[in-house]
């Protein structure tokens, strides 16, 4: 199977914060921006494996500042480390300054996606090749997250975390 490039699973998206898209604070209901950062996450997985894809978890949100009203906001999303058949995918949340143009980063998430077949059973997905720092930063973690959440869910014994026990060790 053919190897994919981080940077060509690179999918952006722009909205404009309306008001039905606000809480009674005029901030953007944080289950709307999941939703926007579900589906760009998943144009993202999609594009590097072709398939079908389902969202497994949200693994990581981070809301760290309240998104106003009428702000543009733009979303950034790129496949982080192929797996057998998942595919953890980064969102990265900026708010455009209305005068100046300068985008803040704001919000960033993390999606496990997993590619089905027609019969919605898991299929194997092309690995990944990071070339930039950040990519790379993030792919050397992805294992560490993986390893995290399946003992979390009781699917894997912590004795059997290799990448976990470096960080300790």
């Amino acid at each position: 199977m053919k190897t994919k490039k981080a940077k060509d699973t690179l999918s952006i998206t722009t909205k404009v914060v309306l008001p039905n898209d606000t809480n009674t604070l005029g901030n953007l209901f944080g289950g709307e921006l999941l939703a926007w950062m579900d589906v760009i996450a998943s144009v993202s997985a999609h594009r590097h494996c072709k398939r079908v894809v389902v969202t497994a978890s949200v693994n990581n949100v981070s809301f760290k500042q309240p998104i106003k009203e009428a702000s543009i906001v733009t979303l950034e999303a790129k496949v982080s480390r192929a797996f057998t058949s998942s595919m953890e995918v980064f969102v990265d949340v900026y708010v455009e300054d209305h005068v100046t143009g300068e985008r803040i980063k704001c919000n960033e998430a993390i999606y496990t996606f997993v590619a089905v077949d027609q019969n919605g059973g898991p299929i194997e997905v092309p690995k990944l090749i990071p070339e930039s720092d950040m990519e790379k930063v993030r792919f050397e973690g992805a294992l560490r997250r993986k390893q995290l959440s399946l003992i979390l869910a009781g699917k894997m014994n912590p004795k059997e975390a290799t990448e976990l026990k470096k960080l300790f060790s």
